[in-house]
């Protein structure tokens, strides 16, 4: 018998996992990958739309303020809205649709309008679809159709001038309100505290664009919208730098810019350069009164 000497080592060659393993593996690693995608999902969400709960309601404030309350239909959704008339017009008037920031209820600032009332000019609040007593579900979609509709309202409302809407939005707001600028013909825009792109917002924090979920570009509209803007911010904001508001004034055709030393939330109101930006722009009428300037709307 020859012997054929030691068996050679076999090289390493591929190695077969049983059917069952390359399963599970399968099974854990798109788990793990939709997990991700929820997670980054249900962040977004929650980062973006942290809505107040049912103990931050208030809504005898309309009363209190001589409030009207409105039902929006934003795509079949019913979304709360409140109309606070000038304190005194005996014409239609101009009208103000507020945008509030992500953080907040109409409940909160409806006493916030006074001296735009005073001056002739309404403000029509505008919850977000699923806050406080709205239905639907907060997005850049539902925020955008609520706004739309908000102005469709106003437009057909003999009490109001059409031709004298203007939008205002703060924070998230800004981003809702200039959507409308894109699809309705508001007669001026102010943006306090807002950004110009809420993807760029959200990618900052390593988030995708493909995972992206709202998208909000207020840059592309102000490159594109005709009427005057007012961007207020503050230099100290460490939610959305005062860059943004430089970038939108930039790009904007007919901007007018304020920064102030303050942060995002503890900015003061500025209803008077509101007030000098309208009648510098023709919503609003300026005359000597009493030894100062007069702005009657």
């Amino acid at each position: 018998m020859t012997d054929a000497g030691p068996v050679p080592p076999r090289g390493s060659g591929p190695v077969f996992f049983p059917r069952r393993t390359l399963i599970v593996a399968g099974t854990v690693g798109l788990l793990f990958i939709a997990g991700g995608f929820a997670a980054t999902y249900l962040i977004q969400r929650y980062v973006t739309f942290p809505r107040p709960p049912a103990s931050a309601w208030n809504p005898e404030a309309r009363q209190a303020n001589g409030g009207e309350q409105l039902w929006l239909d934003a795509d079949g959704k019913r979304v709360e809205a409140w109309y606070l008339p000038p304190l005194s017009a005996t014409r239609p008037s101009p009208l103000l649709i507020y945008a509030h920031g992500n953080g907040e209820l109409i409940d909160m600032r409806a006493g916030d309008f006074a001296t735009l009332r005073a001056a002739g000019i309404g403000v029509l609040q505008v919850e977000y679809p699923g806050y406080g007593r709205s239905e639907g579900s907060p997005s850049d979609d539902s925020l955008t159709a609520a706004h739309v509709a908000a102005f469709d309202w106003a437009s057909a409302d003999p009490r109001i001038d059409a031709r004298r809407i203007l939008g205002y939005g703060r924070s998230l707001g800004g981003g809702a309100i200039a959507q409308v600028a894109a699809r309705r013909p508001l007669a001026a825009l102010v943006l306090e505290s807002t950004f110009e792109n809420f993807e760029e917002v959200v990618m900052a924090y390593g988030v995708p664009r493909h995972l992206l979920i709202n998208r909000f570009d207020t840059r592309a509209v102000l490159a594109k919208y005709d009427g005057p803007v007012l961007l207020l911010h503050g230099t100290l904001d460490r939610t959305f730098d005062a860059a943004n508001a430089r970038a939108l004034a930039a790009v904007a055709r007919r901007a007018s810019l304020h920064l102030a030393p303050c942060g995002h939330n503890d900015c003061p109101a500025r209803w008077d350069l509101v007030l000098g930006f309208l009648a510098a722009n023709g919503v609003c009428r300026q005359s000597p009164e009493a030894s100062h300037e007069h702005i009657d709307c």
